[in-house]
């Protein structure tokens, strides 16, 4: 989180008023990581899907995008089922008038379970208050003499337990369900009847649209429909850097086929996706995929799979990082009954066989699978993943982030600031910004040491430093520094941009 803050990848929102919990706002390095991470997204997911590979149908898959507004009408909230179910339970704290989720709160009793008329010390994972319950637990019962347990399976009377923050037990309040939806209204009179919601998922848009996008473009089922943009739950306890927000980015396909081929299909990109976050740095023992049990799986789900990573706030565990959802027809259904419009899908290339050749067609609400990422964790696991300490080094920090997503592709530094070298610096980094500026900046440095000017592009995660020295004078050749090795080479002056682009994999 320093190493974010120190070198411009993420900042606290407003955080010259103390700050707003739950908000995160990105840098100048932090925007370009993210920026790079969504269009790996789209070019791997809609321009050229799964890297133009066959589906399991034979054919290649085929996705459009739309982009769909943050405010949609409040009945796609009731059809989808947000406004009835998507609850948490919560609790309050009467003392400190704090708020924390029920299935996130903890308490410190004593090993034999039963604290006596002695107070029980309440706490939420990964927080200050539970390094600060601990110790008045070990106080109160005896240091090693105490275990940790849900708050949702505690027994004893409420008024025993100490809520997180604060001194006297029996201040927390009996669980209660807590919307996640924001609250917002449309128009100048801002009654209940001009009642609407900030968005908790791309999805809903893409469902709404599902027979506008058939009816006006070429695709045939199968097909998938992709959104990227804003979603906003209203947590009650965000915690954990940007892993749990209260405002945060999505890229989420919904990919319509036959039911009969719904199975093949989300094996396919149940595969897929874990084989994409993989390219793009994350492989190794931090990554797994998941398959739900059959006890966690939504009333209609018909199979579900995270993309785990292990966070270092959740080591040993894994936190999600996507979702791969086998949905069935349930949204297209519920949209079609609230709506009204007719949403099946007639297919021509099946049904009934006709004298004449042609088919009847086959009317069906197509199943769905849906991949589900969050681009504010994915970036959060990138930077993880990247994060290396090399004592080795002068300044041990650095970021070995894949080139592809890196925010600065390559530095350019004049060894020093006299003998020609600045201006032959200077032409070398125009010419690597009009050639990559698609894909990253190119930065230019003639500040301070060398060795400081390498170490503060490793702490940004530039993969190559490119120096005019001496030897480029006479030779015209330059030094090549890779990040993660630290090794150097020369390469020709009129073959830098080459080599960048082989690098890149341009």
């Amino acid at each position: 989180m320093a190493l974010c803050k120190r070198r411009g990848f993420i900042y606290q929102a407003s955080e010259i008023y103390g700050g707003i919990n739950g908000f995160w706002d990105y840098g100048p390095l932090g925007s370009q990581l993210k920026k790079n991470l969504r269009e790996a997204w789209w070019q791997d997911m809609i321009l050229r899907p799964c890297w133009g590979r066959s589906g399991p149908n034979g054919a290649p898959v085929r996705c459009v995008p739309v982009e769909t507004r943050i405010v949609q009408h409040p009945k796609v909230w009731e059809a989808s089922g947000h406004i009835a179910g998507f609850n948490d339970p919560m609790v309050d704290c009467r003392e400190t008038k704090g708020r924390y989720r029920y299935d996130h709160v903890m308490v410190y009793v004593p090993e034999s379970g039963d604290p006596g008329d002695k107070p029980v010390f309440a706490y939420v994972g990964d927080q200050p208050s539970e390094a600060r319950q601990k110790k008045k637990a070990e106080k109160t019962f005896g240091a090693g003499a105490i275990k940790s347990v849900p708050l949702a399976s505690f027994p004893q009377p409420w008024g025993r337990i100490i809520a997180p923050d604060a001194e006297k037990p029996g201040s927390l309040t009996e669980p209660r369900q807590f919307n996640l939806m924001f609250k917002t209204y449309i128009g100048a009179l801002a009654t209940e009847d001009d009642v609407a919601y900030l968005r908790p998922e791309t999805a809903q848009g893409i469902f709404v649209q599902f027979k506008n996008v058939v009816d006006t473009t070429r695709v045939k089922v199968p097909f998938g429909i992709g959104n990227v943009g804003t979603s906003f739950r209203n947590e009650v306890t965000p915690r954990n850097f940007t892993f749990r927000s209260r405002e945060f980015e999505q890229a989420e396909l919904e990919f319509f086929c036959h039911p009969d081929e719904s199975v093949a299909w989300y094996k396919f990109w149940r595969d897929f996706r874990m084989e994409w976050w993989k390219s793009i740095g994350l492989a190794g023992d931090n990554l797994i995929l998941r398959e739900h049990e059959k006890d966690e799986l939504s009333h209609y789900s018909q199979g579900t799979s995270d993309v785990e990573y292990r966070f270092p706030f959740t080591a040993p565990g894994f936190g999600e990082l996507e979702g791969i959802a086998h949905r069935g027809n349930y949204d297209l259904t519920q949209h079609q009954k609230v709506s009204g419009a007719k949403l099946e899908y007639n297919d021509t290339e099946r049904g009934e066989l006709l004298p004449n050749g042609q088919r009847r067609g086959e009317r069906y609400l197509p199943h769905c699978i849906e991949p589900a990422a969050g681009l504010d964790r994915g970036v959060l696991a990138l930077i993880c993943e990247a994060y290396t300490k090399d004592e080795s080094r002068p300044s041990p920090e650095l970021l070995k982030l894949h080139p592809r997503l890196a925010p600065i592709k390559a530095a350019v530094f004049p060894l020093v600031a006299k003998d020609g070298m600045p201006e032959v610096a200077e032409t070398l980094h125009t010419e690597l910004t009009e050639r990559f500026w698609r894909q990253g900046a190119i930065e230019m440095d003639e500040k301070q040491s060398i060795g400081k000017r390498y170490a503060r592009m490793d702490e940004a995660g530039t993969p190559f430093c490119f120096t005019i020295d001496g030897d480029t004078l006479t030779g015209q050749t330059v030094t090549v520094r890779d990040r993660d090795s630290g090794q150097q080479q020369r390469v020709g002056l009129d073959k830098v941009g080459d080599f960048l682009a082989a690098k890149l994999g341009l």
